[in-house]
């Protein structure tokens, strides 16, 4: 097998790396194995974060919007179903939005959701006694 000199190739890869660590801390920035250890890990942990970032976002507006909707006594639950059932196709980024900048518009937004909420039908309670459930329907069999 043919020697290889590897030459500018290596000095470049080796300087490409150590740039991407410049301002880590003491030999993580300078020696080249500690520095790839620190460069692979961060760019993994900036893989992570990218996706993080977007539920975070998201659990915020969401906090928001759930703020927002209970001063105008509704539920998030509730505000977003009556949304829905109104038509309405807001995003929650810029309910959130008009929550903190427009609490007026949000209001307005929050009456309609209120009027066009779907009513849940509650069950209804069945009167039965301890004695028609089958725990005791079985006690009452082998009695």
């Amino acid at each position: 097998m043919p020697r290889v000199k590897r030459g500018n190739v290596r000095r470049a890869k080796r300087k490409k790396l150590l740039s991407r660590a410049k301002g880590f801390y003491q030999t993580k920035s300078k020696l080249y194995r500690s520095a790839k250890e620190s460069v692979d890990t961060a760019l993994k942990y900036a893989f992570v974060g990218r996706r993080r970032k977007k539920r975070d976002f998201r659990r915020l507006w969401v906090m928001r919007i759930n703020a927002a909707a209970r001063e105008n006594g509704l539920t998030y639950g509730q505000f977003m179903a009556g949304l829905k059932a109104a038509g309405n196709t807001l995003d929650r980024k810029s309910l959130s939005e008009l929550a903190v900048s427009s609490p007026a518009s949000f209001a307005r937004l929050a009456k309609m959701a209120g009027e066009a909420k779907p009513v849940v039908a509650k069950k209804k309670p069945t009167g039965e006694s301890k004695a028609a459930r089958p725990k005791a329907r079985a006690a009452e069999a082998k009695a």
